[in-house]
């Protein structure tokens, strides 16, 4: 159930409004002063509202920003919300940054009221005139988990500070809860967005609570939510059944998956599965379809594999395809393995005994691909030649069950891919292009992608941030090819193109550089005032120097300040044969920056900021040894 908390939005200072003594055009609603002399009907004011809109449900707590636009009316100076002014642009537009008001009506009285109803997300309260209490809504883990006996859980809860907390399972014992004394966590738009270090600093809550559970069943006959956690404080309790289910997994006798990320055989995936290191969370292992694992945890949506014995992995249960009972557990011997030169790349081949788990880590000028559930038996490492751009191979067993090969190279790494050729395994490492330093783009293949849809941005006047990227991205092929690049859109007009077919697109036409253009927006919470400006973002260590590049030219042809560069989890940036950077460039959200991503020349700024650093980029790339 959503709290909501009526805000008023009061048009203030407006010399359209009424005044002492005088009279005006009045909106419906609002009847003119009795006595007064007519004025000149004018055109009535409107109050546009498009943050927070009647679906969105804001997940900040004290304050969060609202914007929209002024629509009518003549000579408008000011906008008044919540009792302060706010500036509006001379197109109407305006933002604002609000205190939430906590399930109450901030009482506005002017000439003019606009009433609009924020929906805010519901935080507990605990219960008037009890000593003792639970937040049932900070149960974690909740729902159902599998995991190998013995294993320990972390419960988390929130009860009334100073209260003896326990769990009571089903058969009579109880688990201790202790105070949490570590500082609160702040949301994770702050982590992501906010530039000041004291938005990071959260005092502790006396309220929370932690404590260790061995994974062992905790429901007999198959019920569920059968623990109870009990907060006592003096002859108050307060108890709540916890939503928890906990099955045993037997990795004595396991259960051996196959990998598809197609299971509903739609044929329009990537053909890989992500790996997480915690439910949910970043991406760190990208598995292609047909890979075999021990399963050996769950949580809810989430599998966890046991990759090795000492490393395991989560993704999403929907991709997980279990096997016939008795399938032994994948692993074996790698043997010997061979490059084979060809004109563009250059392709290491890896024997193994089944599809076998991977990952592929990079450093400026080396690959290591890291092989779990094997043991080495690499006796021969052909080279195929003395082709100048692997310069070295070499092998390690840093484990029992994981193997690593790592390349070195004569040149930083441009880009690489993996396949499976049967149960051989392909690590093809891309050759860096040729570049003229004197004229760095040409010959070069460039794919732009203009940022959404589906979804996108909005501001305040209404401005569709696929619609200004678009525009951005045209402006740029425009500079590109009158430099000699040849340039490609992952898209051309409005219609939704997904993630998948946007990278895909890219690899197709062997493009050299990806860059995704966006603008941006902040997470509730965040105030726009402060943490706003250029940001590039990229994944793989090799787009690092592009993203910097970027940056840099975006913001000095923008003028905006600068929120620098950042490592981030986004789809158009993980693709691994080329380098690729996702632009910020300006926030859509913000009235002066959203007016001059709809001007011509906001646009040409952008596109010339955009060819500038990808031209800075590729320029060093020509001057490397």
């Amino acid at each position: 159930m959503l709290a909501c908390a009526p805000v008023r939005w009061l048009s203030g200072a407006l010399p359209l409004l009424c005044a002492a003594g005088c009279a005006s055009a009045h909106p419906r609603g609002v009847p003119a002063r009795a006595g007064a002399t007519p004025a000149p009907a004018r055109e009535s004011l409107h109050v546009s509202v498009q943050y927070p809109g009647p679906t969105d449900v804001i997940q900040a707590r004290d304050s969060t920003f609202l914007f929209g636009a002024v629509r009518g009316g003549v000579g408008r100076e000011s906008l008044t919300v919540g009792g302060t002014p706010v500036p509006l642009l001379a197109n109407g537009a305006w933002i604002a940054w609000a205190p939430l008001p906590d399930d109450t009506i901030a009482a506005f009285r002017d000439s003019v009221v606009q009433d609009v109803t924020a929906r805010i997300a519901p935080r507990y309260r605990p219960p008037p005139g009890r000593a003792a209490w639970i937040d049932t809504t900070s149960f974690a883990p909740s729902g159902t988990l599998a995991l190998p006996l013995g294993e320990g859980i972390r419960l988390a809860a929130r009860a009334t500070p100073g209260a003896v907390v326990r769990l009571r399972l089903p058969w009579g014992a109880t688990i201790p809860f202790i105070p949490d004394t570590l500082p609160g966590e702040p949301a994770w738009g702050v982590r992501a967005f906010a530039t000041t270090a004291t938005a990071y600093r959260l005092p502790p809550t006396a309220d929370r609570y932690v404590a260790w559970l061995p994974a062992a069943p905790l429901c007999p006959d198959g019920k569920s939510a059968c623990a109870t956690l009990e907060a006592v404080v003096g002859q108050d309790t307060a108890t709540a059944p916890w939503p928890l289910t906990v099955g045993p997994i037997d990795l004595a006798f396991p259960t051996v998956v196959v990998l598809n990320d197609d299971t509903a055989h739609t044929g329009t995936t990537d053909s890989l599965t992500v790996g997480k290191s915690v439910p949910g969370g970043t991406y760190n292992w990208f598995f292609p379809t047909g890979t075999t694992a021990v399963l050996s945890g769950r949580w809810n949506d989430q599998a966890r594999l046991q990759l090795s014995k000492s490393s395991a992995v989560w993704v999403n249960a929907a991709d997980v395809v279990p096997l016939p009972v008795g399938t032994p557990p994948p692993g074996g011997v790698v043997g010997s393995v061979r490059m084979q030169p060809g004109p563009a790349s250059i392709t290491l081949r890896v024997p193994l005994p089944q599809k076998l788990p991977f990952q592929v880590s990079e450093q400026e000028r080396a690959l290591t691909l890291r092989l779990y559930g094997v043991a080495s038996d690499i006796n021969w490492m052909q080279y195929g030649g003395t082709d100048p751009l692997v310069t070295r191979m070499s092998y390690a067993q840093p484990a029992v069950d994981e193997v690593t090969i790592t390349l070195e190279l004569a040149r930083r790494v441009w880009g690489y891919r993996t396949r499976f050729d049967g149960r051989d395994l392909l690590l093809e490492i891309r050759r860096p292009p040729p570049i003229d330093p004197d004229r760095p783009s040409k010959g070069r293949t460039i794919v732009l992608d203009p940022g959404h849809p589906p979804v996108g941005a909005t501001g305040p006047t209404g401005l569709w941030e696929p619609v200004a990227t678009l525009a951005v991205a045209l402006k740029a092929k425009a500079l590109l090819e009158r430099a000699g690049a040849t340039v490609l859109l992952t898209r051309t007009d409005s219609l939704p193109v997904d993630l998948f077919p946007r990278t895909h697109f890219a690899e197709l036409h062997d493009a050299d550089v990806l860059v995704s253009i966006h603008a941006n927006a902040l997470p509730d919470g965040v105030n726009p005032f402060v943490n706003n400006g250029t940001s590039v973002y990229y994944f793989h260590p090799r787009s690092a120097p592009l993203a910097r590049a970027l940056d840099r030219a975006l913001v000095a042809e923008l003028g905006v300040r600068d929120l620098g560069m950042g490592r981030g989890d986004y789809a158009l940036v993980r693709p691994t044969w080329m380098p690729a950077a996702l632009t910020e460039g300006l926030f859509i959200m913000l009235p002066e920056q959203e007016a001059l991503l709809r001007s011509e020349e906001g646009q040409w700024r952008y596109a010339r900021g955009l060819v500038r650093g990808i031209e800075d980029f590729l320029r060093e790339r020509a001057r490397e040894p």
